[in-house]
């Protein structure tokens, strides 16, 4: 295969087939260099230099009915971990203001624990933080608060909300290895809702739970269906007592590479990030997450683990001659 000039057909329009997404995802090592440089191509026509930073505060945390089998905030798995009520709308907002002005965010995201915000009082709190941090930042406003009904989401659109974050996690063929407390049609249906209110959505998943090759792909087909404008790929960081560490098997370095790579074949146009795990998971090779299509990254801590320092983010990007997309 001909990497160059499939980029160039992506480039000029062309959707890409599951079969020819399957043969990409399945490059040799010998040939995956030449692949990423043609992905570059693609996320270099669409996003030139540009890098976009997100950060996320866990504004409220654990004892989660859920048993997603990689999450270290479920009740079912009872690991030790942090447990706290919602935050005050005064502590998101600070925590925003602080990662725009330390870590040159671009976009914050409010993420809490649960199926759902449980209560009126919770809602009003996350709205009202939301109101604070269009006022008091340049930053995209983003939630990540479980499932949604369309009055829940015309409240927080109304406050100011410009993007809504849910992940599918992974494919539908795969979601009952991965969790079976909730559908997958209450996870798309929380998107479409949030789409038909005009609410960008944000959703990707989590890799390295024993999904195929070609289930990575059905992923990310779903996801170029449903039109979501940012896709974040997280590497499984296995926390200790879950599920999904028991057979944990780690993704090579290079595979996650061919893994965005494909990506940005498949959706060419859309925000591709890496979040979770990519320190883990790359590596030395953590550079090169950008040159394989990746034009976003969380900066700072995630929910329960500790991220790379920021400043070292902010001098990998500089040393790439990338620029944060402010």
């Amino acid at each position: 295969m001909d990497h160059i000039i499939l980029a160039k057909e992506v480039i000029n329009g062309k959707a890409l087939s599951f079969g020819e997404a399957s043969n990409l995802i399945n490059t040799d090592n010998e040939h995956t260099f030449e692949f990423l440089a043609a992905a570059n191509r693609i996320k270099q026509h669409y996003k030139a230099n540009k890098v976009k930073l997100c950060a996320i505060i866990n504004a409220k945390s654990g004892k989660c009915s859920e048993n997603c089998c990689f999450c270290a905030q479920s009740a079912q798995h009872k690991i030790n971990v942090e447990c706290y009520p919602l935050m005050t709308s005064e502590a998101m907002t600070t925590a925003a203001k602080e990662a725009e002005k330390k870590m040159q965010a671009t976009c914050f995201s409010i993420v809490t624990s649960g199926k759902a915000t449980t209560t009126k009082n919770e809602m009003d709190a996350i709205s009202t933080a939301v109101i604070n941090i269009k006022n008091g930042t340049q930053m995209n406003r983003c939630v990540s608060i479980g499932t949604l009904s369309p009055v829940e989401i015309k409240q927080l659109k109304e406050a100011g909300l410009t993007r809504l974050h849910h992940n599918l996690e992974t494919a539908e063929s795969f979601f009952d290895q991965v969790c079976t407390t909730h559908t997958y049609a209450e996870r798309l249906e929380t998107i479409k809702a949030a789409k038909q209110a005009g609410i960008e959505v944000c959703s990707g998943g989590i890799f390295g739970l024993g999904e195929s090759l070609d289930q990575r792909i059905e992923l990310a087909f779903t996801l170029r269906e449903l039109g979501v404008v940012s896709v974040p790929i997280n590497i499984l960081n296995p926390i200790p007592g879950t599920p999904a560490a028991k057979n944990y098997k780690p993704v090579p370095p290079l595979a996650v590479l061919r893994l965005i790579a494909t990506y940005r074949f498949i959706l060419p146009s859309v925000d591709i990030g890496v979040f979770g795990g990519r320190e883990k998971a790359l590596g030395s090779l953590q550079p090169l997450m950008f040159l394989a299509g990746a034009n976003v990254t969380l900066i700072g801590d995630y929910l329960t683990t500790k991220g790379q320092a920021p400043v070292n983010d902010l001098q990998m990007i500089e040393e790439l001659g990338l620029e944060i997309a402010h």
